[in-house]
């Protein structure tokens, strides 16, 4: 029973300093500020949104980013196409059927800097379900709110993918 007493707390300290060690390689840097911050293709200028899920997208991205009045700072363009269909077939006599709502989103970062360099584009592709029952207003509000939802995780895929883009 000693012997035992002696082995757990060597065995913990053991255990405690292994993970010090593994964890010690790790390193953390914030996205918002250092290097990442400093890069001037992230102080972007956004466009005018022509629809709601590019306002979502817009809103999302600036969010993130914070937006830009100068008239160099780069300008994001976001294009958005949306689509919505049933998925699978129902064989029972249940009114509910379920549909997915699928957003696709294209930003398109153009320099205004007087250089010649190509605008970058990044397309992102997500999807949301959604059920409906019949109801007019109600299958409405829940296709409306699915679009949402799907535009809102592709804004945040095209954030990341323009942060290991751009960030570099």
């Amino acid at each position: 029973m000693s012997l035992f007493r002696l082995v757990r707390p060597i065995a913990l300290a053991g255990i405690v300093l292994g993970a010090a060690f593994a964890l010690g390689a790790c390193s953390f840097s914030p996205v918002y500020s250092g290097t990442l911050a400093s890069q001037p293709m992230l102080d972007l200028a956004f466009a005018k949104p022509t629809s709601r899920l590019e306002q979502v997208i817009y809103q999302e991205l600036s969010l993130r980013f914070g937006s830009s009045a100068a008239p160099t700072a780069p300008l994001a363009t976001v294009t958005v196409a949306s689509s919505s269909g049933a998925v699978g077939l129902s064989v029972t006599a249940n009114p509910n059927k379920l549909h997915r709502s699928t957003v696709t989103a294209t930003v398109t970062i153009a320099r205004r800097d007087g250089s010649d360099a190509r605008p970058m584009s990044f397309t992102r592709q997500a999807s949301a379900e959604y059920t409906t029952s019949g109801q007019v207003l109600a299958d409405t509000a829940a296709a409306n709110d699915a679009a949402e939802r799907a535009a809102k995780a592709a804004a945040e895929s095209l954030r990341l993918a323009m942060l290991a883009s751009l960030g570099r």
